[in-house]
């Protein structure tokens, strides 16, 4: 088992040479890739892997995002501390906990109800208090707690749930991957005035969200 010392400096790695040399700025956002210990969010048979810049199982045919996807995704919301943030797609926790040391309140869905027995175990243990946890269709989203000045997707979508636009706030901003099953375009979207502005990022490839408002199967 690595020590303390040897983690953080696999963060720092990952954090310099899988991030910042690839375009994320946001200080707030690296210090929070720097501080969440991403091996705790995957099986020990992955420690190995788990600081590598690329996806990996956490069951249930889910996976962990990519350190640079987190990081990316994560700067497009433009957190400054004091937000309400719905994610959708609550996986092991590591998104959620990114989001968490940068936001106010985490509102975060998931489908499987294992998945979010471990997610809450895990950062409860971590001593996270700002995070509330649902099972159920992230496609409609949380209409308990709207409008989120932040919404986050981590799955990918047919097109853009309906429900989500109307659950974000003014001046918030939802970031989705958008397009067929296999590959998506992730987007960001703008809510001003009541009116939506729509911006595409670049190509990426997530497991399907599942729903009324996504896809069927």
């Amino acid at each position: 088992m690595k020590k303390v010392e040897e983690w953080k400096f696999e963060r720092e790695r990952m954090v310099q040479e899988q991030i910042i040399a690839r375009g994320v700025k946001d200080e707030r956002v690296l210090e929070a890739m720097r501080e969440v210990p991403r091996h705790l969010f995957v099986e020990k048979t992955y420690y190995h892997q788990v600081y590598n810049d690329y996806p990996l199982p956490v069951g249930h045919g889910q996976t962990i995002s990519q350190p640079y996807m987190v990081a990316v995704m994560t700067e497009l919301l433009e957190l400054k501390g004091d937000e309400n943030v719905l994610e959708i797609g609550t996986g092991s926790g590591y998104q959620t906990a990114v989001l968490a040391l940068l936001c106010s309140k985490v509102y975060t869905m998931e489908r499987i109800a294992e998945l979010t027995k471990d997610a809450r175990s895990r950062l409860e243990k971590l001593g996270f208090r700002n995070i509330s946890f649902m099972v159920g269709d992230g496609s409609i989203g949380w209409p308990d707690y709207a409008p989120y000045k932040g919404i986050i997707v981590t799955a990918g979508a047919p097109d853009i749930p309906n429900a989500l636009i109307e659950q974000l706030d003014e001046n918030g901003r939802l970031v989705i991957p958008v397009g067929h099953e296999h590959c998506q375009v992730l987007n960001v979207v703008k809510k001003h005035k009541g009116r939506i502005y729509r911006k595409e990022i670049f190509e990426c490839t997530f497991v399907p969200l599942l729903g009324k408002q996504g896809w069927k199967h």
